[in-house]
């Protein structure tokens, strides 16, 4: 997880088409800029970059039910509840289910726990838009590769 950089997975774990889930991690950094404001002297990720990551996670199983046809956009995030802190080196567990896919939209809904700890949970919509409308085809997939994403799908087949 590099937070400055707004690369919020680390891997992805599994996927599952058949079930439209995914599950994947991510390690939050020891030490980032982010946390010198928030909080000097008590770090925590902010909330915001949970939603994120709830986010990330999500777009990744966009792609994957899609075969990277569109770029999924975050549009809105409803119901979020933020239930516990998170502080650096925690290990994070990510959880998305695909509700809906059409009409160049996709709804999901996300959860993060670690150690089997609930810290957050949202429902996500996203805005795709065709590759050849959005020139980020190539930046994407070479992410998707990075994260694992590419073997997970290999093993789901």
């Amino acid at each position: 997880m590099l937070l400055e950089y707004f690369q919020m997975i680390d891997k992805v774990e599994a996927v599952s088409l058949r079930d439209a889930t995914l599950q994947a991690r991510s390690v939050v950094p020891a030490q980032s800029p982010v946390f010198e404001g928030h909080f000097p002297g008590m770090p925590l990720v902010p909330g915001v970059l949970l939603i994120e990551t709830m986010a990330q996670a999500s777009g990744f199983l966009v792609l994957a039910a899609t075969n990277f046809a569109a770029m999924p956009f975050l549009m809105s995030v409803d119901n979020a509840k933020m239930r516990s802190f998170v502080a650096p080196d925690a290990i994070l567990d990510i959880s998305v289910h695909l509700e809906h896919d059409g009409s160049g939209y996709a709804v999901t809904k996300a959860k993060i726990t670690s150690g089997g700890k609930k810290i957050c949970d949202a429902q996500l919509k996203l805005r795709t838009l065709p590759f050849s409308e959005v020139p980020l085809a190539e930046i994407v997939r070479k992410r998707a590769v990075d994260v694992g994403l590419m073997d997970a799908i290999a093993a789901d087949a």
